[in-house]
């Protein structure tokens, strides 16, 4: 079974290896240059809206299949637009950038590619295009994006038994306003070497691993995990989205 839905905006209200975009300890910076209208509108997220002609806008359209493993493996088609990885941070380009991958209405990961993956349970799933500086490509104030409802997604099937747990490392990141502790740097892994990443915020934020696409919500106060391979090679930045902070950097040989 599939689902495809063609790509269109809503009129209502990684191509090359990702490497580092600004520095440790810094923020994002929003271009605003000549790529479009920078608008005073936001989305959920609070990323500022980039106005194209809908001549020039790009455009996206999702394809789900279910995974024999259970959730969905999902297929990009964009138009007008290509995925840049080794750019994101930078200016706004028209026709580059980003998808964003929202799950019931709630951001949960980034494609830097045409492929991705979304868990079992899920009602909707919905597709959004951002240039490099994180602002939202829209046509006529919105935002240029696609949905897909998912009801009767298979529950995901249980293991047969459990899997082996290879040892890793351990790195404990906290956060208080603008500091990070232990302040940021990087950190040497080996290819195939588990890193896990023990965050606590003084906010609510979201943390995302650059490359590898994970993310972790962050709950003001409360110590929360993310574990991950480092089954591909190269320099990679682990940030937080809400305070725009860089924690450290990975490097993976």
């Amino acid at each position: 079974m599939a689902l495809v839905l063609a790509a269109v905006p809503v009129l209502a209200g990684c191509g090359g290896r990702p490497t580092t975009h600004h520095k440790p300890g810094t923020g994002h910076q929003e271009a605003t240059g000549g790529s479009g209208i920078l608008l005073p509108a936001r989305d959920e997220a609070g990323h500022r809206l980039r106005e194209l002609p809908a001549a020039e806008a790009p455009t996206v359209r999702a394809e789900v299949r279910p995974d024999s493993e259970g959730g969905w493996n999902v297929h990009l088609t964009v138009e007008r637009f290509l995925f840049t990885p080794e750019s994101t941070g930078g200016a706004a380009v028209p026709g580059r950038g980003h998808a964003r991958l929202l799950v019931d209405g709630r951001e949960t990961g980034r494609l830097y590619g045409p492929w991705g993956y979304v868990p079992a349970g899920v009602r909707t799933l919905t597709v959004r295009l951002h240039a490099d500086d994180h602002t939202v490509w829209a046509v006529d104030g919105a935002p240029v994006q696609t949905a897909v409802p998912l009801a009767g997604a298979p529950a995901a099937s249980a293991p047969s038994s459990p899997r082996p747990t290879a040892p890793g490392r351990t790195v404990t990141l906290t956060i208080t306003g603008k500091t990070v502790q232990p302040p940021p740097s990087r950190i040497e892994l080996k290819e195939g070497e588990r890193l896990t990443l023990r965050v606590t915020s003084d906010r609510d934020d979201t943390l995302h691993v650059h490359g590898y696409d994970r993310e972790l919500p962050l709950s003001s106060g409360t110590p929360a995990t993310l574990t991950l391979t480092a089954d591909r090679t190269g320099l990679f930045e682990v940030e937080t989205h809400g305070s725009g902070l860089v924690l450290t950097q990975l490097v993976v040989r």
